[in-house]
């Protein structure tokens, strides 16, 4: 019966290793087992030396070096395969950007799939072409959630630039800046709109981007401005 009992404890002992193993970061397991390995292999050297038994301890050496000082046992590398795990990086999409993160350094990347800007690294927007992808995407809740936790992580005090000096510096003399063709492109609507196609496109694109909602406060007071400038004209 003691067996029996032993016998199941031994199983459940391995079925929770197993699960934990399963669950750690590959890497990390594989230079756990590279270690867990080259120890082991370097103890049964040591005991071939105890009892006198050269050529076992000579072989076994050998590998267990191979193993704690390059990482190999011949052809078998646990380095390569700690390597090709993929790291700990997570993966999103939405209909216009594809973000990575990449857990071990806090680096954030991102890339723009679709519209004006397709194929552009975000690392290479300018404040111009980064405030124009946000018009762009302000219809798209996920897209927009996206890129500002990229604009977050990558550019820090975009809020307030946009605000008050990005916005400033678009009404100076000469700058070609059509508010009234802004508010449309805003809106998603062609010049001449009625005021209710106005408010119907208001009340469309405040369903993605209201704070309330997990949106944008930013793209909502865009929004919120396009409507007022163009029902007020």
């Amino acid at each position: 019966m003691s067996w029996i009992i032993l016998g199941a404890l031994g199983l459940l002992a391995a079925l929770w290793l197993f699960n934990a193993m399963r669950n750690m970061d590959r890497g990390v397991l594989m230079r756990g087992l590279r270690w867990g390995v080259g120890g082991v292999l370097a103890l049964i050297a040591l005991i071939g030396l105890v009892l006198r038994r050269i050529d076992i301890a000579t072989i076994v050496g050998a590998l267990a070096a191979s193993v704690l000082l390059r990482g190999r046992i011949g052809q078998f590398s646990f380095d390569s395969l700690a390597k090709s795990s993929g790291g700990n990086v997570s993966k999103v999409r939405s209909r216009y950007l594809a973000m990575e993160l990449d857990h071990d350094t806090g680096a954030l990347g991102g890339r723009v799939l679709d519209g004006a800007f397709a194929g552009w690294d975000l690392m290479d927007l300018g404040p111009d072409e980064t405030r124009r992808l946000l018009d762009e995407v302000a219809a798209d809740a996920d897209s927009v959630n996206l890129l500002e936790n990229w604009l977050d992580a990558n550019r820090a005090g975009w809020r307030e630039y946009f605000a008050e000096g990005g916005a400033e510096a678009g009404q100076g003399p000469g700058s070609g800046r059509d508010p009234i063709a802004e508010a449309y492109a805003v809106l998603g609507l062609r010049p001449g709109a009625s005021d209710e196609d106005i408010r119907a496109a208001h009340r469309e694109l405040m369903k993605g981007v209201h704070p309330d909602r997990g949106g944008s406060e930013y793209l909502a007071a865009r929004i919120n401005e396009a409507r007022d400038l163009l029902l007020g004209r």
